[in-house]
């Protein structure tokens, strides 16, 4: 299988409005950050949507991206859900239905603030046709096995996901003990990387790296960068199995 970096920005992209650091007037691509988004392509081309960041439709078309098999969600912030709406496109071009994952209280959130979104198939197209599953363990999502893993997102906690040998952890400021039996053996790890300080709800560089010797894979890419960190500069002190992510970015798995 394959995965696909859609955006490995923080909620406010780079470049940030306003702003004429060395990240945000750079104009080399891999300092252009949309919200944080990634897509695992299976062999058989069936696609597992990670998140959908209010900036779907652009990675969509630059990646060209035409189906969507399954979302898993990994928290509701609105970085990470509000782009919901443009999975419509994908139940139009497929005329089919749109499995979502995700732990009980997103669920319930997706719900109650896009109950629009969960229909049945008619011969309707013109909203987006999803179906909305909590799940608390492993389960199966476009016909392979899918892991959810609770992290801590400041207080609340959210899931990061395992798909073979690769994990997709995002918005991480810790992680429980319980959940590091679920990490054992991973061979490829997108983590979250948000910015040098250290922040209440996310893993700074330090903090990341530091995650990253414990879980042990062999191969890791920091994502949910605030532009903050520019590229260059980041991946110039970074130890040689650690990567610094971009939006296009594929790793074969």
């Amino acid at each position: 299988m394959q995965l696909t970096i859609l955006g490995a920005g923080s909620s406010a992209g780079t470049p940030a409005l306003g702003c004429t650091c060395a990240t945000c007037v750079s104009t080399d691509a891999r300092n252009k950050r949309t919200r944080c988004s990634s897509v695992v392509t299976l062999d058989d081309g069936r696609v597992i949507l990670i998140d959908t960041s209010p900036d779907l439709r652009q990675q969509a078309l630059r990646e060209k991206l035409l189906r969507v098999d399954a979302v898993l969600y990994t928290h509701t912030h609105a970085d990470h859900l509000h782009g919901i709406d443009d999975l419509r496109a994908f139940c139009q071009i497929n005329r089919s239905q749109i499995p979502l994952y995700s732990y009980p209280e997103a669920i319930s959130h997706i719900q109650d603030k896009f109950g629009y979104t969960l229909r049945e198939p008619s011969h309707y197209w013109d909203l987006p046709v999803l179906a909305a599953h909590v799940v608390e363990a492993p389960f199966s999502a476009a016909g392979v096995q899918v892991t959810p893993i609770p992290v801590m997102h400041g207080k609340i906690r959210i899931y990061a996901y395992r798909i073979g040998d690769l994990v997709y952890m995002t918005d991480v400021s810790a992680i429980p003990e319980s959940s590091f039996d679920l990490l054992q053996g991973v061979d490829v790890l997108l983590i979250d990387c948000l910015r040098e300080t250290p922040h209440p709800t996310h893993v700074s560089v330090s903090e990341s790296l530091a995650l990253i010797e414990r879980i042990g894979a062999r191969r890791n890419v920091l994502i949910h960068m605030t532009h903050e960190l520019e590229y260059h500069a980041l991946q110039a002190r970074l130890p040689a199995h650690v990567a610094v992510g971009y939006d296009g970015l594929q790793l074969s798995l």
